[in-house]
């Protein structure tokens, strides 16, 4: 009897049974923040789903999402839909996995200390400046868009240094058709090889994308070291043990991943941030008393941040109810027991920021935008993954800092100027790639 008993497997997950053929995919499609954050409620911390043939657990509870991400990482790589959706990547920090990610992470890294970051201060406030030159009061704009070239420009600058205009915007419009290939998510995509109109159109963007980069590749090679952006620096880097750096192959597959997600994030992030402000005046209001004391009547700088508390609450509070990467996946490559339950080997994981940072047990009014909650020390015992906009463990976001300078001294700046006001009610998010809203944030300038 005891020993039929320590065969009996731990029971999988429970969760919603689906349709037989494609599962709870046709749910999920139809409203993926909906149907993910009913799942929590109705079933608990881990769910049992399942789209068609693939079998799928989302975790929601901190312990278990820190486990996956930080306790047994070696256990698991990216998910199907990732690696498929994201192979035009290459090979870069986004997409890599094992000894090649860990070597790429440290040749990189040098590009990103504290340091280099801050020096590309004054250059987010002078494109913020720039942008803030072509508004005019009573115009009405689409603020996304408008975010989106602002944070394009800024690391178009800060990555390559001196860019021409027709690079610039061939990047820029290379960009938009691949972030549009991922409206409505990454899974069950046409096959690149298939000549859809989509996928020429797709293809067409990469090359003109690549065209760009090899040719500043080019440029910077002939014309000899220089220290004065990313690239300078991906380009000096040497990994301490074979003495090698990267070759061209590999500095393109990160020139692309850090295009894609370093403007996009920051982009949605100020989009959402701008939303919510209009949404909550007495939170507008103390945002722009801190300002003016701070720094009364000039433009911010990377000096002045410690000094912008509440406006660093405000990035943070926004980056908790929208945050721009709005969930990911993982795959598990063998099995393993959590929470009680068992999950297969090939089980592909759902994490889930949208679900995990909204969740009652963790926030109170975790609803409603309260940047207070940053500052009151009312968040001060919270499970390390109860919050993680940037993800976590050794994949977390390389450019995090880089992100969270850009956003705060960006608020500051345009904020100081104008009071953004939607033109129409409530906005819905659209969960893709990234979390956008859904028919872009058309908002009134309005001088101050």
């Amino acid at each position: 009897m005891i020993e039929a008993e320590r065969k009996i497997k731990p029971p999988l997950p429970p969760g919603p049974k689906g349709r037989p053929i494609s599962g709870n995919f046709p749910e999920y499609t139809r409203d993926q923040l909906g149907f993910l954050t009913r799942c929590a409620r109705e079933y608990g911390d881990m769910v049992r789903l399942r789209f068609f043939y693939v079998g799928i657990v989302l975790l929601n509870h901190p312990e278990h999402i820190e486990r996956v991400l930080v306790g047994e990482h070696r256990n698991f790589i990216k998910d199907r839909a990732e690696r498929s959706g994201l192979r035009f990547l290459g090979s870069g920090l986004l997409t890599s996995e094992g000894d090649f990610w860990r070597r790429q992470r440290r040749l990189a890294q040098p590009a990103f200390h504290h340091e280099r970051i801050n020096a590309y201060g004054e250059t987010m406030v002078e494109g913020a400046d720039r942008m803030l030159e072509t508004w005019r009061g009573g115009e009405v704009r689409d603020v996304a868009g408008e975010m989106s070239r602002l944070t394009l420009g800024i690391v178009a600058q800060t990555l390559f240094g001196e860019i021409s205009v027709p690079e610039r915007e061939t990047v820029g419009a290379a960009l938009r058709v691949i972030l549009d290939r991922f409206t409505g998510g990454v899974l069950f995509k046409v096959p690149e090889r298939i000549p859809t109109p989509a996928n020429v159109r797709f293809r067409r963007a990469i090359r003109d994308l690549e065209g760009v980069i090899y040719g500043i590749l080019e440029r910077r090679r002939k014309s000899g070291p220089y220290f004065g952006d990313l690239l300078s620096m991906l380009l000096a880097a040497r990994d301490e043990e074979a003495g090698e750096g990267m070759c061209d192959k590999q500095v393109r597959d990160e020139v692309m991943t850090i295009l894609l997600a370093g403007h996009e994030t920051t982009a949605l992030n100020l989009t959402w941030t701008f939303y919510l402000l209009a949404e909550n005046p007495e939170a507008e209001a103390k945002l722009l008393a801190e300002l003016g004391t701070a720094l009364e009547h000039r433009a911010p700088t990377v000096a002045d941040v410690p000094r912008l508390p509440y406006a660093g609450a405000v990035i943070k509070e926004s980056l908790r109810l929208y945050p721009p990467a709005w969930g990911f996946g993982r795959e598990a490559l063998s099995g393993f027991g959590i929470g009680g339950y068992r999950v297969p080997a090939g089980t592909q994981l759902i994490v889930s920021q949208w679900v995990t940072q909204r969740d009652v047990r963790f926030f109170e009014r975790a609803g409603e935008f309260v940047p207070e909650r940053w500052l009151d020390g009312s968040t001060a015992g919270l499970p390390k993954f109860a919050y993680f906009p940037f993800g976590g463990g050794p994949r977390m976001c390389i450019g995090r800092q880089f992100t969270t300078l850009e956003a705060i001294l960006l608020l500051a700046r345009i904020s100081r100027s104008f009071q953004l006001r939607p033109t129409n009610g409530p906005v819905t998010p659209r969960p893709s790639l990234s979390l956008r809203p859904a028919g872009g944030m058309r908002m009134v300038l309005e001088e101050r």
